[in-house]
């Protein structure tokens, strides 16, 4: 087998070991912060920058991708059979569609942003939560109606489009539930991360 064919098997095991894993216990907003410190800080920057909760775009997150930063929307078939592309656009942590995505890169001053990029997701969350608080007066603390906007567009929501999805106003209320969770728990422990690895560390000893 010549060094080429070699190199071109070991390159998806290359690529997947490279990928981010989604945390250990994604029920717990304090042990995927444990875990994944910059993650931490990527939350923080997004919250002091857009004076989002931290909680809900973590919550919506979890939602859209399960903290997978390779997911993607399911694929289309051809006849049933042959695969076809996507169902959408939509990739990585916030499944955030090429046209509202381009908007952001543009927009949010992050032309180089990329979807699989955990600080960029939550920075992109926090830019469109910013502007549907502009746009339709929806509170930054509101994840029910925050999350109908960032599925039905802006003017979905104002059409009230989601009144024909009932499926969508229950998951808009899981995502308002993870968020009131998260926001508890967050509660006990942010003095604790804010303290970082060698202050609890110390604390410990």
């Amino acid at each position: 087998m010549t060094r080429f064919a070699y190199a071109a098997l070991l390159l998806p095991l290359i690529l997947t070991g490279c990928a981010t894993s989604p945390p250990a216990n994604p029920n717990d907003i304090c042990e995927i912060f444990r875990e994944k410190s910059d993650w931490y800080e990527a939350a923080k920057a997004t919250e002091e920058k857009w004076g989002v909760p931290i909680q809900v775009p973590l919550s919506i997150i979890y939602q859209e991708s399960s903290f997978k930063q390779d997911a993607l929307p399911p694929r289309k078939y051809l006849l049933w059979v042959i695969p076809w592309g996507r169902v959408s656009t939509a990739a990585g942590y916030p499944q955030a569609k090429d046209e509202v995505w381009g908007d952001y890169q543009r927009k949010g001053d992050n032309y180089w942003a990329s979807r699989t990029n955990f600080a960029d997701a939550t920075d992109f969350i926090g830019w469109y939560m910013d502007q549907t608080t502009r746009v339709n007066g929806v509170t930054k603390q509101d994840a029910y109606r925050q999350y109908l906007n960032y599925h039905e567009g802006w003017g979905g929501y104002r059409r009230q489009t989601y009144t024909a999805k009932p499926w969508l106003q229950t998951v808009a209320m899981k995502v308002q539930s993870r968020s009131s969770l998260y926001g508890q728990q967050y509660a006990g422990c942010r003095e604790e991360l804010n303290r970082g690895f060698w202050g609890r560390f110390w604390d410990w000893l």
